[in-house]
């Protein structure tokens, strides 16, 4: 009880405080929503952006009442610490009363997990441009919702916030998110793959190097077409279609605020590093690879991650891994969905990891459409996941890693990872308070 009054104090006073900031410095502002790629999104946004204006982007994933306020002051989570709280909120403070050099552009991320969450930050938060990256059809943080149609809807008010004149940027591939542009009296570009939106991806592929005798996956290219003008992309380090979509969203919401396609092009390739844990390239042990997806999971995300694991998987892979843990945040659909990714592991994967108890029913999904039974390991813990599947790993596997964030799926990665001394580097949750928890 009285951690939560604490909590909603702090986020009080951390959102007076913002509000005081905005109304002394009015830094432009960039929103991004979804539930699929906003903090990719908001990093790839950041990336375009920094190129010709000062600007600031949330820190990692802060999206919430007291993150998004957070970003705004340029402060860190004070955890469970009195003091460090107190030491951002007089930072707040500071900047109220004393003028500083503060970013002419702000880049937020915004996330919904209950009704009214994004009603809470647009009610202060009036943003120039607005980015809403990827819903799906089952969309994670939908447990709290009814249905699908209510979730979008507390996200598309995002879109109404838009000051007069602004811009709604919208993923044009996800049809949920493009009903949006009927809604809003803002201007709309919308990026995708399909024919006819404004800004277009093609001729995605996935680029490959030959390293100590081996090929493997160096990053991926693509071309945009933006206005009549096509220029090719290439981002190293960084996989997937659903990075493409990152920098799509990225390309857009600079092309409005009249930066060249071509420098935008070129900051993305040669400064745009994705996230820990989203389809990281790492070298495991015996000889294998993996990619690390940990961060968090949605059944979009991991229909993405498999899809991509089949792309790559024939050109570097003896054998083909999925390590998958729990999907949170589901609700009613929470069983079904497990389910489905366990029919659609048949034939994309040689052996399944699940880990959770929601996963079992993606272990028992596979065994029953005809998966080998001998190739399904399942697991309540990662614990007891990752010693079982260290023993399991030869030369030449790939091993997917995925689950959503409470699942702590970054420890398998961090037991099966080639050089565990780099895991600050390249793994996700490695503050001392994620490691302590």
């Amino acid at each position: 009880m009285i951690k939560k009054i604490a909590k909603n104090f702090i986020a009080f006073i951390l959102r007076v405080e913002a509000r005081l900031i905005l109304r002394k410095y009015k830094p432009k502002i960039i929103a991004v929503t979804g539930t699929v790629g906003k903090t990719s999104a908001k990093d790839a946004i950041f990336t375009v952006l920094s190129r010709e204006f000062f600007v600031r982007k949330s820190e990692k994933s802060y999206n919430s009442e007291i993150g998004v306020p957070l970003a705004i002051i340029g402060g860190r989570s004070g955890w469970g610490s009195p003091l460090r709280w107190l030491l951002v909120l007089f930072k707040g403070l500071r900047m109220i009363l004393v003028r500083h050099d503060y970013p002419e552009w702000l880049v937020l991320e915004m996330g919904v997990d209950r009704p009214k969450d994004m009603e809470k930050l647009t009610a202060w938060i009036k943003p120039d441009a607005a980015v809403i990256t990827m819903v799906g059809e089952v969309p994670v943080h939908i447990e709290y919702f009814e249905k699908q149609e209510d979730l979008l809807r507390e996200k598309a008010k995002l879109a109404k916030a838009v000051k007069e004149g602004g811009y709604v940027i919208l993923n044009g591939d996800d049809e949920s998110v493009f009903k949006i542009k009927e809604k809003t009296r803002a201007n709309t570009v919308c990026y995708g793959f399909s024919e006819g939106l404004d800004i277009v991806a093609s001729n995605y592929r996935v680029v490959f190097k030959e390293q100590d005798g081996k090929s493997v996956p160096e990053g991926i290219t693509f071309k945009v077409d933006y206005k009549g003008n096509i220029v090719p992309v290439r981002m190293p380090g960084v996989f997937g279609r659903q990075a493409v979509y990152t920098a799509l969203a990225a390309i857009a919401t600079g092309g409005v605020f009249g930066l060249n396609l071509i420098e935008m092009s070129e900051a993305l390739s040669r400064h745009y590093k994705s996230p820990p844990g989203r389809l990281k390239f790492i070298e495991g042990i015996n000889g294998s690879f993996i990619f690390d997806d940990t961060y968090n999971s949605s059944p979009v995300a991991v229909t993405a991650a498999l899809d991509f694991l089949e792309d790559v998987a024939n050109t570097v892979a003896k054998r083909k891994i999925a390590v998958l843990g729990d999907m949170m945040e589901l609700g009613k659909h929470t069983i079904d969905e497990h389910k489905k990714i366990g029919r659609m592991l048949k034939g994309k994967v040689d052996m399944i990891f699940t880990v959770g108890p929601r996963s079992k029913f993606s272990a028992d999904e596979a065994r029953a459409v005809g998966f080998n039974p001998e190739n399904i390991f399942v697991f309540s813990s990662v614990d007891e996941a990752k010693v079982v599947l260290r023993d399991k790993i030869k030369e030449g596997d790939l091993i997917l890693v995925k689950g959503s964030q409470s699942m702590r799926m970054e420890k398998i990665v961090e037991e099966i990872m080639a050089r565990p001394e780099k895991k600050k580097k390249l793994l996700v949750r490695q503050e001392k308070e994620w490691l302590n928890r």
